[in-house]
């Protein structure tokens, strides 16, 4: 199990430690609701050293990525970044990532922590001309600061740096600000050398940003339905069956690893669509596996792929691939937990 530069400092906080993606990581420090809460209302600090870190630079560069990723690398100014999808040949979803363009010639990628390994192995196996990958994951420990006080944070702390816009990223010496995050409120993902990011972590924490665990993190994405890779992103389902279709070019210039699978299924229709379900009263928290029936009692039809309690709606939610013909709002289901199934339906994106 590899452990973050963090972890001494997550002990000493009181973190309750879980193992994830190969990785020692805090899943809770004060409780979930609290830190789903601080997050919403005020800034929550979440270490982040599990993702892995990607830099692609030279001529070929832009070409390379635009070969290998659905979204159009073309479109990104100097200083911008991108949602974007790694695919197989049959259009399923290696991994989601955020692509940057810091400078003309260079790139910076955030991928998942399990599957650094995976995505580095297919990029490397399609090699580009004029094109230098490197691997910077074991070099960089990095957090995120989620809130709507978040930036205002980052402003006490470092007088004079200026703001960090959504979706843009910001090079100061050592490190990295990217404007994004996994909790659908205002923020930034930090990055910095693994020597220097606790000393970072520290001045945030000292300046007010509630330490947030894993669960935390998993209810606020849940909320915002935020795709989980690995439950609710798989290499069996495409992008457009996840709903995310708009950061998909089918039409880009020359194409992408898995464009002919997806404008295949385009054309003969979508099957199955990753839909959210709320339950309409009060039941035990929803988890991955649960079976999700038909309201007819004509059986199972899919399986939760994400699930949790809201705490913003105060009921359980959950993400599944439903039939085409069973995912638009307002269709009624069951969702089966223990011996017993409770009533649910299909609802509008997001939950909150």
């Amino acid at each position: 199990m590899h452990r973050s530069p963090l972890h001494d400092r997550h002990l000493a906080l009181g973190a309750r430690i879980v193992p994830f993606a190969g990785w020692e990581m805090p899943i809770q420090y004060q409780g979930i609701v609290a830190e789903h809460q601080a997050v919403r209302n005020a800034s929550g600090i979440f270490d982040i050293s599990h993702m892995g870190e990607f830099e692609v630079e030279g001529p070929g560069a832009m070409a390379w990525l635009n070969g290998l990723l659905t979204n159009d690398v073309s479109a990104l100014a100097i200083g911008e970044g991108q949602y974007t999808l790694l695919l197989n040949e049959k259009g399923g979803v290696i991994d989601d990532l955020i692509l940057y363009r810091p400078v003309e010639e260079r790139y910076f990628l955030v991928v998942n922590a399990a599957r650094i390994e995976q995505d580095r192995e297919w990029m490397l196996a399609h090699p580009g001309e004029g094109v230098t990958f490197r691997d910077r994951s074991a070099e960089l420990g990095a957090f995120a600061v989620q809130g709507p006080k978040a930036i205002a944070l980052w402003q006490a702390i470092e007088p004079g740096a200026g703001g960090i816009a959504h979706n843009r990223i910001r090079e100061i010496g050592h490190i990295t600000l990217c404007g994004t995050g996994y909790t659908g409120e205002e923020g930034f993902e930090f990055f910095a050398p693994v020597e220097e990011i606790g000393g970072w972590w520290d001045r945030f924490v000292a300046a007010g940003a509630t330490p947030c665990g894993l669960g935390a993190r998993d209810t606020l994405r849940l909320e915002k339905c935020y795709p989980l890779n690995g439950n609710d992103l798989d290499e069996d389902h495409t992008p457009l069956e996840a709903g995310l279709g708009f950061f998909v070019k089918l039409d880009k210039p020359g194409g992408f690893i898995g464009r002919d699978a997806l404008q295949s299924q385009k054309e003969q229709g979508i099957p199955t669509r990753l839909s959210a379900i709320r339950l309409l009263d009060k039941a035990p928290p929803l988890r991955h596996g649960y079976e999700v029936l038909a309201a007819n009692g004509s059986g199972k039809i899919a399986e939760l792929t994400s699930g949790s309690l809201s705490p913003g709606l105060g009921l359980g939610v959950g993400l599944a691939y439903l039939p085409a013909e069973m995912s638009r709002p307002g269709t009624e289901l069951l969702i089966a937990i223990r011996d017993k199934t409770y009533p649910a339906k299909v609802v509008k994106k997001p939950f909150v």
